[in-house]
């Protein structure tokens, strides 16, 4: 692929958590960076951190899982930089550890919209531009330990990661060596989507970070850090792996 220095990257859910640390990442190396969340005041605050530090970034309000906004998205990208080099579909949501019994259709229909679903949507819409050129494009997906075993997320939530693994796989197969498409599994990582759970719930989640090798939570840059090298042409031999990023949850 390109160098990441000349790389155009577009972060979905870059507003915070690990889409922001993927965003300042790329743009620390010299990217130039799209990022692209619901939460317009989150996007600007990246964006002003980017360019305060001599970066190129541009921001796009809109909701993955909607198809008009994520032409929109790919429209921006491609008329500010004139291609898409990277993708990293980042953006999830969480169903609280929802059983089948008490989740009903309108928390399932979310929760596979935003993090499934949206990835189908944006990949296939970017397609042309990450393949328009004699170098590979990049396609990092974050899914989830929750991708690989139960107990990691509600029903949707599983379901929704394990989907995401397939998507990747397939990608791969089928674009390879177009598209080199790779997916990262966090583990317990401190941002927007677990605070809740680490406020309202800090004996049952301090359990579970002591059953795991690390004994701590992760900070979102160190899963950015992966996604960079899964960018590069560091890892330019890997396609439609899942990568763990979970301080060693798998590792029974």
């Amino acid at each position: 692929m390109v160098s990441i220095a000349d790389s155009v990257l577009v972060v979905t859910g870059g507003a915070s958590g690990i889409g922001r640390s993927v965003a300042l990442e790329f743009a620390d190396e010299g990217a130039s960076v799209v990022v692209t969340d619901v939460d317009e005041d989150g996007l600007e605050e990246v964006v002003d951190e980017i360019d305060a530090d001599g970066g190129e970034a541009i921001s796009v309000v809109g909701d993955v899982a909607d198809p008009d906004s994520v032409e929109v998205i790919v429209d921006r990208a491609t008329e500010a930089y004139g291609t898409i080099d990277v993708l990293c579909n980042n953006a999830g949501v969480f169903d609280d550890f929802a059983s089948l019994e008490e989740a009903d259709e309108a928390l399932w229909d979310t929760i596979v919209d935003v993090n499934l679903k949206s990835v189908f949507l944006l990949t296939k819409e970017a397609l042309p531009a990450l393949t328009d050129g004699e170098s590979e494009g990049v396609v990092v997906n974050v899914s989830s330990v929750a991708g690989k075993v139960a107990g990691g997320g509600g029903v949707a939530y599983t379901s929704s990661k394990h989907g995401l693994i397939g998507f990747t796989r397939q990608l791969s197969y089928d674009y390879g060596p177009e598209i080199r498409a790779n997916a990262i599994c966090p583990g317990f990582i401190e941002t927007r989507m677990t605070e809740d759970l680490i406020e309202e719930t800090p004996d049952e989640v301090d359990e579970l970070v002591q059953a795991t090798p690390a004994r701590r939570y992760a900070d979102p840059a160190e899963v950015a850090s992966v996604v960079r090298f899964l960018a590069s042409d560091e890892a330019s031999f890997m396609h439609g792996a899942a990568v763990d990023v979970d301080g060693g949850w798998l590792v029974d």
